[in-house]
């Protein structure tokens, strides 16, 4: 296959990466690590083993061309590029495949694109890029894909073999929405959590930030679970979003909660990307992390006082809009 990376951050570079490994024709659109992948190639550090792949690279989408396969790997916060980058890849057979987190991505795609094109990639793998075109891979690495607002069609299953025989434990799921959910009710506490704690305890409590506050320390995610009364907002958090996705007819367990607690107690200190966001000094993901799952909750009529709290202070500390951060811009 000839496949384009659209956002070549820890998730497209390492999934790339990977794919370009098995044989796969890839292709990288880059921008501020252009210079470092064109010379060295992509690196990937983890447990399985390291290597290094050379990918074909790009700063125009034009410079690559109509491809079989596009993964797009922005941040949310350029979905609003998405059309200029994405659309020189795509001609009539081109699978567009979101690996974002999040709601809305998919429809997003669907509107420029066309829906029988998008497919949505839920990646539950914990990586850091460390530096330009350098990937630290700690743990897991699955990814559970399907089709927009339908069933699999025999093309999902092509690109999830292809996946798998890279390296990857690819599973495809009937129902890509509720999908989503499942994976919100992990990203929602530890990824708004990991930066809101940095606004103190009773400010994530309440939803207040008081003025001329100075931010804290930021926690990772095993100091979220060492700390009892952290470890409940989690638990608090986790169920308020599955409160949300039933009302909507998707159906989660409860038993989500001590699955996420449990495998997320294995992954060490690890930083979800919001925290290594405001670290750096970065637009916070909010609007489909946090935010658009709020408003489904209202449109729902679900009371969501944790996460309502938490959207209220990931507003106000985003790097972007009050300067707050705990090291500054890179």
């Amino acid at each position: 296959m000839k496949i384009a990376v659209a956002g070549c951050g820890a998730v497209g570079s390492y999934y790339g990466a990977k794919l370009g490994r098995s044989g796969q024709d890839v292709h990288f659109l880059l921008r501020s690590d252009y210079e470092a992948v064109r010379r060295k190639g992509v690196q990937i550090l983890s447990p399985e083993g390291d290597f290094r792949f050379q990918p074909k690279c790009a700063r125009e989408p034009e410079e690559i061309g109509v491809c079989d396969l596009v993964l797009i790997g922005l941040k949310t916060t350029a979905n609003d590029q998405a059309g200029r980058l994405v659309s020189p890849l795509v001609g009539p057979g081109t699978a567009v495949m979101t690996l974002q987190n999040g709601l809305g991505n998919e429809e997003l795609l669907a509107g420029l694109f066309g829906g029988e094109k998008v497919l949505g990639g839920l990646c539950f793998v914990c990586l850091n890029r460390i530096e330009p075109g350098v990937v630290r891979h700690m743990a897991h690495g699955n990814i559970v894909m399907g089709e927009y607002q339908r069933r699999p069609e025999p093309r999902t299953h092509e690109i999830a073999a292809m996946i798998g025989n890279a390296g990857v434990p690819c599973k495809v799921t009937d129902n890509l929405e509720s999908t989503h959910w499942e994976k919100l009710v992990w990203n929602v506490p530890f990824n708004g959590l990991g930066v809101a704690t940095a606004a103190g305890y009773a400010a994530v409590m309440s939803g207040a930030v008081p003025a001329g506050a100075k931010p804290g320390e930021c926690l990772t995610t095993d100091r979220l679970l060492a700390e009892p009364r952290w470890e409940a907002v989690v638990r608090e958090l986790m169920l308020e979003v599955i409160a949300i996705a039933n009302a909507q007819g998707y159906k989660l367990s409860t038993e989500l909660v001590d699955m996420h607690i449990k495998r997320t107690r294995n992954m060490g200190a690890y930083k979800a990307s919001t925290l290594l966001d405001f670290e750096h000094g970065q637009t916070l993901e909010t609007d489909n992390l946090f935010l658009e799952p709020l408003r489904q909750a209202e449109r729902a009529g679900v009371s969501a006082p944790r996460l309502t709290a938490l959207c209220a202070v990931l507003k106000a500390l985003d790097p972007k809009g009050t300067g707050w951060s705990t090291q500054g811009p890179e």
